[in-house]
Order: C-alpha cells, then sequence, then structure tokens
C-alpha cells in the first residue's frame, strides 16, 4: 500500500512496520524552491574530468576513493573503477543485482549492496571475493575496520561480517518503532567502536569486535499527536573528532556527546534530514529546509546561516578549505564562505540532483549526480 503525502512523501508498508521515503523538505507555506541569484564570485570552479557511469536511480551512490582510484556504481548493478587523474575507466564488472549502497572501501575490499540483502566484496582488481547475503535492504555504505565489514540494513540491524568470506561474526538489533523514516544513514568508526544513529532518535556505540553496546542515548525524543509528526529517526552518519561525537535528527534535534562515556555536552532543537560535518570549531548543517547552517562546535550556539537553496534539496555539506561545498536538485554545485556562510562560486552539471555528499580528490572535488555523472572540479 502507498500514500502519497503533500506530493512528497511516501508511505510505503514493509515487513510489519511502516516506512517515510522520498524528500521531507516540504514547504508548509506553499512556496516552491528558492530561485538561485547573481552574486560576486569570490572563487571558481573548473572541471577537470567528467565521466559518465550510469543513473542511481531512487538511491544515493557514494563513490570512494583512494590513493589510486576512483570507485562508482550505478543502480543497474555495474561497478566501476576509473583513474582519478583523468576519469578513464579501468575496469567495469556486473555486480549480478541492482545496486542500493556502495562504495565501501578497506582492507582491499570494494563493497557493494543491493536492495534485496545481497553483499559483495570485490578486490582491486574487479574479482568477485565474496557475495553474502544480509536481513533486508542496504541503503548506506558498508564499512571496514579491523578485519570487520560493518553493514547497516533497513529493517534497523547493523552485521559485523569477516572481510574474508562474508561469514556473520555478530548482529546488532535495534527495535523498531510503527512508522520509520527510510534513512540511507551510515555508520561512524573510531578507536574499535562503531557510532550509529538510528530510529526514534537513538544514537549507539557499539563494539567492533563484539557488537555489544558501550552506551546508548537518545537525541531526540518523539514529540507531537500522530505517528507522522513523532518520527524522530536520525536519518544521516553520525560525526566525530577525538571528543565528541555529534548527530542530528529529522524532525527533532541536533546534539553533540563525550565519545568515551556518551554524555552530553549540548544539544538544541535543529532538525536535518540530510546530513552534519564536522571540521575544526564548527558543525556545518543542511536542516529539512535546505538552509545551511554553521554552530560552534563546543556550544551549539549559531554562527551563521545561509538561507539561499531553501527547498532545493540541499546535500549535506562538505568543509574544504575555506569553503562548504553543497550540490542541489538541479545539479548545481555550490561554495560558500566557511567564515559568514555567503556565497563564493557555482557550478551547473548535468542538471540532474547532486544527493551524494562532495568529496574531496587530489586537491578538488569529485561529484556524483543523480543521472550518473561524475565530475573532478578545483576551486579557486
Amino acid at each position: 500500500m502507498i500514500i502519497r503525502i503533500a506530493g512528497l512523501l511516501l508511505l510505503v508498508i514493509l515487513a510489519g512496520c511502516s516506512t517515510v521515503s522520498g524528500w521531507f523538505s516540504s514547504d508548509k507555506t506553499g512556496k516552491g524552491p528558492a530561485k538561485l541569484v547573481e552574486f560576486k564570485q569570490a572563487a571558481t570552479f573548473n572541471v577537470r574530468w567528467h565521466q559518465k557511469i550510469g543513473g542511481s536511480g531512487d538511491y544515493i551512490l557514494q563513490p570512494a576513493i583512494t590513493s589510486d582510484a576512483v570507485y562508482a556504481a550505478n543502480a543497474k548493478g555495474e561497478l566501476f573503477r576509473l583513474d582519478p587523474a583523468t576519469g578513464k575507466q579501468v575496469w567495469r564488472v556486473d555486480s549480478g543485482f541492482a545496486i542500493s549502497a556502495g562504495i565501501g572501501v578497506g582492507e582491499g575490499l570494494v563493497l557493494v549492496g543491493g536492495g534485496k540483502g545481497q553483499l559483495a566484496a570485490f578486490t582491486v582488481d574487479g574479482k568477485l571475493l565474496w557475495k553474502t547475503k544480509v536481513s533486508s535492504e542496504v541503503l548506506n555504505v558498508a564499512k571496514i575496520a579491523d578485519g570487520i565489514v560493518v553493514v547497516r540494513t533497513a529493517d534497523g540491524r547493523l552485521s559485523g561480517l569477516d572481510t574474508t568470506d562474508g561469514k556473520r561474526l555478530w548482529l546488532y538489533e535495534n527495535t523498531v518503532p510503527p512508522l520509520i523514516v527510510r534513512s540511507h544513514a551510515g555508520v561512524a568508526i573510531e578507536r574499535g567502536t562503531i557510532f550509529a544513529g538510528f530510529a526514534a532518535g537513538k544514537l549507539a556505540a557499539i563494539s567492533l569486535g563484539s557488537g555489544i553496546v558501550i552506551w546508548e542515548t537518545v537525541v531526540s525524543q518523539p514529540r507531537g499527536n500522530t505517528e507522522l509528526e513523532r518520527i524522530s529517526d536520525i536519518t544521516s552518519s553520525p560525526v566525530l573528532n577525538d571528543e565528541q561525537v555529534c548527530a542530528v535528527a529529522f524532525q527533532g534535534r541536533v546534539a553533540c556527546y563525550g565519545l568515551a562515556q556518551g554524555d552530553l555536552l549540548w544539544s538544541r532543537d535543529l532538525p536535518s534530514d540530510k546530513g552534519i560535518t564536522l571540521s575544526h570549531n564548527y558543525l556545518y548543517i543542511t536542516n529539512t529546509s535546505g538552509a545551511v547552517l554553521a554552530v560552534d562546535k563546543s556550544s551549539g550556539s549559531s554562527v551563521w546561516k545561509n538561507d539561499q537553496l531553501l527547498m532545493r534539496q540541499t546535500s549535506a555539506p562538505y568543509a574544504f578549505g575555506n569553503h562548504l561545498i553543497v550540490g542541489d536538485y538541479e545539479g548545481y554545485l555550490h561554495a560558500l564562505s566557511r567564515e559568514d556562510g555567503s556565497m563564493a562560486a557555482r557550478l551547473k552539471t548535468d542538471g540532474s540532483a547532486i544527493l551524494v555528499t562532495p568529496m574531496e580528490l587530489d586537491g578538488g572535488l569529485l561529484v556524483q549526480t543523480r543521472n550518473g555523472s561524475l565530475y573532478s572540479v578545483t576551486l579557486h
């Protein structure tokens, strides 16, 4: 059963619970996406290379970068290795299933996940090493650390798999409320600990070696009169440094906690379904309306806010040098000043949405669009 809400939200009955998917940047005023305005450019984007690999469909497919390769995938099931300097194809393999999540790299593995719970590990030469099945749809990048593959599935579970053969080492199960957001949130791993956000605003620290919970807390409590209003899921990956881990909930709060014991450092009402970035003294956030904000990482106090991209389905931000980089639904790449949030540069790509957070590549940036264009760009 599928129900459309305000033209933007979908309720889908899945495995005994309901999930909400689609774009959550609904504008209660009825206004459409903000129109881009001219500005005096303080920097310039330049395209180094452009390569087409095929579209991502309804999924968010994250490319991966190593010192000598760019890996990318399309929804049809094709996995590519490209030369990072030129964008030329080194090899292409067919995974044998429609890819819904990727790419994870590490310890000689290249990982992609599928909509029916498939997870495949390839070598850096494109040879299939192993293929396994996890509990449900894979929607985010699997992480690799200390001989363990950590994969998160749409049913709220985390699995720890052996990197050598894909066999399960442990399973973490999380209680799922009646209505959840179909989330592409991943995990962060630091010093043998996995940090992951879940439905109902839960943030947990989990042992990488055993899957046992070290601590858990609630970033945002459900509130409201209806199940839809009470959604407070964490729908983006946590971010961390040596001292703290921060997470943000859809229709809820952003909060930072001590890394070791999960003690609350600060929190404030600031909802996001796109994601956050922690860099130096600031936490950068794209909120549910598409505005980009900077807050002090030690207190949560506001530093600046740019609302020129409202309702443009602004991507999660990436901190790059003196700029903050985001994409939007029309395929524009924007550079904002990290000092005050002002617009510094803009680049039009292929006209399709930039859903994936831009990534750093050889002193520049790598951007993937929904229609499957990869751009290597510089910013000066």
